[in-house]
């Protein structure tokens, strides 16, 4: 009965030691608002709290959406945008951090001729369908009385689209940092004819995972809060260090993402208390109505701050 008892136990040990050790798997997308993350990597804040995370980069949202809902992810870095569009096609998927606000680092650019937004009529535009891009083009359209169907869309993602408008396959481009400095770098007379400043929250990103796997895992994911903190809290301590992590990470030298770090706010925990007291939660319903507005085939409804956010972890963590 000791032998079977202590036997027991020790598989119970065993079992416990190997869940405990399970690796977090996250998607990532090159974006420097997400470069906490790969400072966590690098700096230990992950070992330090405990977890095993993999950090594996893709360049499509949908290929990452894809992987979180046949759980080949437990996590995606995502746009507040996209969590929306995937809770109208039926996808398990809560943000429980808020992990940047972009103003200057997404932007529409165009070249010579190309000044304003309303000169983009039957042009052709650059971007993802469906990602931060889409939305604030949608947005700028809206602001100056047009519609998507005034341009011409080219399928493309934020890393190609600058390129293509660089070669000259494109009139313009809607895209982000870096491929935003490495464009204007360029000449040729690109420019910047419009930013997410316009909107303050209309461009943002989240930590998001299942509502099961958040249930299911709340000290992982509680950890991965508290190693995101320390991530952002190193960035302003150790700016150049953590910004040449982070360009690193994203593929680009720090001399050529310096001047978009200015344009991304990176939230901790702190900051996404207040922030989560209800001016987000307003930020993401905006950002809904106009998705829903210029898309309804796919947007059908605008769906409500509880189906969108996981906030239980993010307290926990706040009251400790």
């Amino acid at each position: 009965m000791i032998k079977a008892l202590a036997l027991a136990l020790t598989l119970a040990t065993v079992s416990l030691a190997q869940a405990h050790a399970d690796t977090i798997k996250v998607g990532v997308q090159p974006w420097l608002g997400y470069g906490p993350l790969w400072v966590a990597e690098e700096k230990g804040f992950f070992k330090k709290h405990d977890l095993d995370v993999v950090l594996t980069t893709f360049n499509w949202d949908q290929d990452m959406t894809a992987a979180l809902a046949s759980e080949n992810l437990n996590v995606i870095a995502a746009g507040s945008n996209s969590v929306i569009t995937n809770v109208n096609q039926g996808v398990d998927q809560k943000g429980f951090l808020v992990m940047d606000l972009s103003f200057e680092a997404d932007a529409i650019l165009a070249g010579d001729g190309i000044n304003s937004v309303k000169d983009l009529k039957g042009k052709t535009v650059a971007f993802e369908a469906g990602a931060t891009s889409d939305l604030l083009l949608n947005y700028a359209l809206k602001q100056n009385g047009m519609k998507l169907s005034d341009v011409e869309h080219v399928p493309m993602g934020a890393s190609e689209a600058g390129l293509a408008l660089i070669a000259g396959r494109v009139d313009s481009a809607v895209t982000y940092e870096p491929y935003i400095s490495t464009s204007l770098k360029q000449g040729g007379g690109f420019k910047v004819i419009y930013t997410a400043a316009e909107k303050r929250g209309l461009i943002s990103d989240m930590l998001t995972a299942s509502s099961t796997w958040i249930a299911a895992n709340p000290k992982d994911v509680q950890g991965l809060i508290r190693a995101w903190d320390d991530a952002v809290k190193f960035v302003r301590e150790n700016p150049q260090e953590g910004k040449a992590i982070i360009a690193k990470a994203v593929g680009s030298s720090l001399e050529e993402l310096e001047p978009a770090f200015a344009g991304v706010r990176m939230y901790d925990i702190q900051e996404n208390q207040q922030f989560l007291k209800g001016e987000f939660q307003e930020s993401m319903k905006a950002a809904g109505e106009i998705m829903h507005e210029t898309n309804p085939d796919n947007i059908k409804r605008v769906p409500t701050a509880d189906e969108l956010l996981a906030l239980e972890p993010l307290k926990a963590v706040a009251a400790q």
